[in-house]
């Protein structure tokens, strides 16, 4: 969800107007109690627009604050709308590149401190599913999860699972559907990105053979792509030299299927 918060009556023009341009977010004009409703929405994981002065937003969230891998991703704009700045999660939570796509659709100029902003993602899809798990579930639970990030399916490289969903009709069609590459990973290769999931089944594990499915395959997936493609260095690497990809969702589910979006960087 993206939360557009503002406080003055210029700022909630400039809300309505963000608000028509993005898909799923919502305006939240003077909400109240203020700091109780905010950091509601901040422990949320809701991604959050600020237009107000960047001051109040700081000592508003300094309490909820965790760390750069899980702190959703926080924009601030001037009233005007001159100016988007990447405030919190810029690398990890992805707003450095909202910045981007926010300042081109209201012709404003992104704020971007963070140091080597790597401005060339790669985003990899991660799915795990119940044997014939229908297509349209599969759609519908994938669509979500990229709008719930602010994503494009045109932004993701492929769609991807473990080899036992090789020959899974419902994902080799969503796959088709969206010209994706489908790619299917082995338990070893998807066992070295472990200790990076969210979350560990044991169930899964018994079942599989690793601790998650849509993680892991996103993951890997993201390492592999922009190792291949050189990551930072536009050279590609040997399988020896490691390019570590980070979750940017982590793991949504259905009752039948699982879905985690990974990301990684070129140069």
């Amino acid at each position: 969800m993206i939360r557009v918060i503002s406080l003055t009556d210029k700022g909630k023009m400039l809300g309505e107007r963000l608000v028509s341009l993005l898909d799923g977010a919502a305006l939240c004009h003077k909400p109240q109690p203020f700091s109780e409703q905010v950091q509601a929405y901040f422990n949320a994981a809701d991604r959050l627009i600020f237009i107000c002065a960047t001051g109040i937003v700081m000592r508003t969230l300094a309490p909820v604050l965790e760390d750069k891998y899980k702190d959703p991703a926080v924009l601030v704009l001037d009233e005007q709308g001159r100016f988007v700045i990447s405030l919190l999660s810029g690398h990890e939570g992805g707003a450095n590149e909202w910045a981007l796509q926010v300042s081109v659709l209201i012709g404003a100029e992104p704020v971007i401190t963070t140091a080597q902003a790597y401005l060339q993602p790669i985003y990899c899809v991660g799915m795990g599913c119940e044997r014939h798990c229908p297509e349209e579930e599969l759609e519908r639970l994938l669509m979500a999860s990229l709008q719930q990030q602010g994503l494009s399916i045109e932004q993701i490289s492929c769609l991807s699972s473990i080899d036992i969903k090789a020959d899974e009709k419902g994902l080799i069609s969503l796959a088709a559907k969206l010209a994706l590459p489908y790619r299917t990973w082995d338990k070893q290769q998807l066992g070295t990105v472990e200790a990076q999931l969210s979350t560990r089944s044991e169930y899964v594990y018994n079942t599989v053979g690793v601790y998650g499915v849509a993680e892991s395959a996103a993951l890997y997936s993201a390492q592999d792509y922009a190792r291949a493609n050189g990551g930072a260095n536009s050279t590609p690497l040997s399988e020896h030299e490691q390019i570590k990809a980070e979750l940017v969702m982590n793991k949504q589910k259905t009752t039948k299927a699982t879905c985690a979006i990974a990301r990684a960087y070129l140069g």
